[in-house]
């Protein structure tokens, strides 16, 4: 059976789709650009122009069963397709990449981070933290435009970090001008902003046993974080081999009738 899953991010909009269990393709889009290029809303209820986007025949897409989840579900109804939430999307995705029944999965979006225990395959618990970016990606983003380098630059450093205190993004901002001002050396200041990301979402992670750790999103792109979180917890951590897909991949699966 096939099955096409979409995650609404705040930062992408991802799409994965299978076909019986053969992952077809991946895509993503810029989430505002693709609001504006092929979104629309018909009775309150979202639109999307699938045909403009090639991703495969309209006729297709109309007879593919279709799931949604992602950061705009709750105030975004799609048109023909089910809704999800992204807890059981991103477990669904996690399960299925990694092939593991009993993990605590770490998703560190663009502007949330969702803590998620799985065990024997069954959700058991959970933790969010959508109320403040400072622990997201959104977060990486900005600290890497004041240092002026690339995400991949700021996230390839985690040893000799510089203190850095601030606990919200936007004061973070002021602090990590002020430690530029006295001269510390850009790596660093990267190892500071990558231990300040640890910092944030250890007290999510403590909740849960650790004894297998799954990282999924864009962050888990970062092998600083990935080695902070070895470092601190002794477990080792699994990165799915599309992170930044892995919702998306959940609600293909489910769609698909794979989990």
């Amino acid at each position: 059976m096939t099955g096409l899953g979409i995650d609404l991010g705040s930062r992408k909009i991802k799409f994965a789709a299978f076909e019986e269990s053969r992952l077809l393709w991946l895509r993503y889009f810029d989430t505002i650009p693709f609001y504006r290029r092929y979104g629309g809303m018909r009775e309150g209820r979202l639109t999307l122009d699938f045909g403009a986007m090639d991703l495969m025949p309209p006729e297709e897409i109309a007879a593919t069963p279709l799931i949604v989840t992602g950061y705009g579900r709750n105030t975004i109804d799609l048109e023909g397709a089910r809704v999800i939430p992204e807890i059981q999307a991103h477990a669904a995705g996690a399960r299925l990449q990694t092939g593991l029944k009993t993990f605590t999965l770490l998703d560190m979006g663009g502007q949330d981070t969702k803590v998620v225990r799985i065990e024997d395959g069954l959700l058991a618990d959970f933790v969010m933290n959508d109320k403040c970016a400072a622990s997201s990606g959104r977060y990486l983003e900005n600290m890497a435009a004041v240092l002026e380098i690339p995400l991949l630059e700021l996230s390839s450093h985690h040893r000799d970090p510089v203190a850095l205190d601030a606990t919200c993004g936007i004061f973070g901002e002021s602090e990590l001008v002020g430690k530029i001002i006295e001269g510390h050396s850009l790596p660093s200041l990267c190892a500071g902003v990558n231990h300040t990301l640890l910092k944030r979402v250890s007290p999510m992670l403590r909740r849960f046993p650790l004894d297998a750790l799954v990282l999924s999103g864009g962050v888990a792109r970062s092998p600083a974080l990935r080695s902070l979180l070895e470092d601190a917890f002794g477990a080792p951590v699994t990165v799915p081999e599309h992170p930044q897909h892995n919702g998306a991949i959940g609600c293909a699966a489910l769609a698909a009738r794979l989990l």
